[in-house]
């Protein structure tokens, strides 16, 4: 293998570049002190015990140890200082206590999505959406998007850098699979069903416009989106369970402001009207509710109760995710009664901010410059004795070289390994005879 001095030097600063664009922070001090934050967390798979560590100890502390990056957790302490961990922290080095406050759901034992299957990076053909609310991850074919990859084998994009990979949204991962049914730039937020179910304002929503749901009407049939925003004051078709059950209702097919499959259809009349002397508080301006949506809602909480269903139910199936469109935070209603299902999850209101270590200084510098501050920073007599040794270094090299370009050969890597070897190889003989 040989290279020109261009190319090496070429490659080293590529190399300095894409250190500084993936490397960019400070990774000096443990946040602990920070206390209960949003972070990245990292999973030592290493340490036996399922703990999260900040980024700095995942550089710092854990350097060789195997990770696995779970990207951001709210209200999450570093566990590195703790006792939890037998591996001492390199950054806070005042033992802590456990954090009990932490919360280790299934992804802190390598588990994700609610098929519970450990993550793969090298592996993984699917895109993994996270839940706005739990922070877990959840397989586009969990969420009924795309069919599930017959192959788990290493994807095409595996010389993709994974920054690529995650802004190109899910049809850069797509390996040959068909378009998923909500693109990612068609949506801001997932809330996974579990976590829909559990929230009552954002179960009202669900299947309304700007709260996208996946469903099928029958078994083994093919999946739909209900709750896309139709166009302001257009004419929009509706399509109802009744006309696609083919009975005729005598209902009209076009209205000024097209509701949602299964969205209920009773005129604005018959709403109570809320006078604004007579309660403190606004009224509910939540829109009516999709019926499909909360037909599958009922199933699932029937089946979790073990109560049958019942036999003159729809058939619609669905999980019952939740993809909510850009300006979500905006639409939500502000009456009491909202605002209260609100008060466990305040990501839903107002978007939540997460820490990223200081920015280091020195991310973008050469080598060179690299070189010239740490030698800033020694004592006088230190610098020049380097700058000497340096120097000596150069002059060597520079004469090891001249017979090559003097007969027009080509210099390897073993010329330049035979180079530096023979320095060695002098400096252990120099020490041998001093002692």
């Amino acid at each position: 293998m040989s290279q020109t001095i261009s190319a090496i030097l070429d490659s080293q600063t590529s190399l300095v570049q894409a250190a500084a664009e993936a490397l960019p922070h400070q990774f000096s001090q443990c946040t602990h002190a920070l206390g209960h934050i949003r972070q990245a967390v990292y999973l030592c798979l290493t340490c036996a015990v399922p703990r999260g560590i900040c980024a700095a100890c995942s550089i710092a502390c854990h350097t060789d140890h195997e990770q696995l990056e779970l990207f951001p957790k709210r209200a999450f302490r570093c566990d590195c200082p703790t006792a939890a961990l037998a591996h001492l922290c390199a950054l806070h080095r005042t033992p802590e206590p456990e954090n009990t406050r932490n919360a280790y759901g299934q992804n802190f034992r390598g588990a994700f999505c609610r098929c519970g299957r450990a993550y793969d990076a090298a592996r993984e053909r699917e895109t993994m959406i996270q839940c706005l609310t739990c922070e877990d991850w959840f397989h586009e074919s969990c969420l009924s998007l795309r069919e599930r990859p017959l192959s788990r084998a290493s994807t095409p994009e595996a010389g993709v850098p994974a920054q690529e990979v995650d802004d190109a949204a899910s049809e850069a991962s797509s390996n040959d699979l068909p378009p998923p049914l909500i693109r990612a730039d068609n949506y801001d937020a997932l809330i996974c069903a579990a976590c829909v179910r559990s929230i009552p304002v954002v179960r009202r929503y669900a299947g309304t416009p700007g709260a996208l749901m996946v469903v099928r009407d029958v078994p083994g049939g093919p999946w739909s989106v209900i709750g896309r925003e139709a166009e302001s004051g257009a004419n929009v078709e509706v399509e109802t369970v009744e006309a696609r059950k083919g009975l005729d209702t005598g209902v009209g097919e076009k209205r000024a402001r097209s509701p949602t499959k299964g969205e209920s259809d009773a005129p604005n009349a018959k709403r109570a009207r809320v006078s604004p002397e007579a309660s403190s508080s606004p009224a509910c301006l939540a829109p009516p509710v999709n019926s499909l949506a909360q037909q599958i809602f009922d199933k699932s909480l029937s089946k979790m109760d073990g109560a049958a269903t019942s036999s003159g139910e729809e058939d619609v199936c669905g999980e019952g995710d939740v993809f909510l469109t850009e300006g979500f935070r905006d639409r939500w209603c502000q009456c009491s009664s909202c605002l209260l299902s609100f008060e466990t999850y305040p990501c839903l209101l107002e978007e939540e901010e997460t820490y990223e270590p200081p920015e280091d200084p020195d991310s973008g510098l050469s080598l060179e410059e690299l070189g010239m501050r740490a030698l800033l920073r020694l004592p006088r007599e230190r610098a020049l004795d380097g700058i000497r040794a340096f120097n000596q270094m150069r002059d060597e090299l520079m004469s090891h070289l001249r017979p090559f370009a003097q007969e027009g050969k080509e210099v390897t890597e073993s010329d330049i390994r035979a180079f530096f070897e023979e320095r060695m190889a002098a400096a252990r003989g120099g020490v041998g005879e001093s002692s």
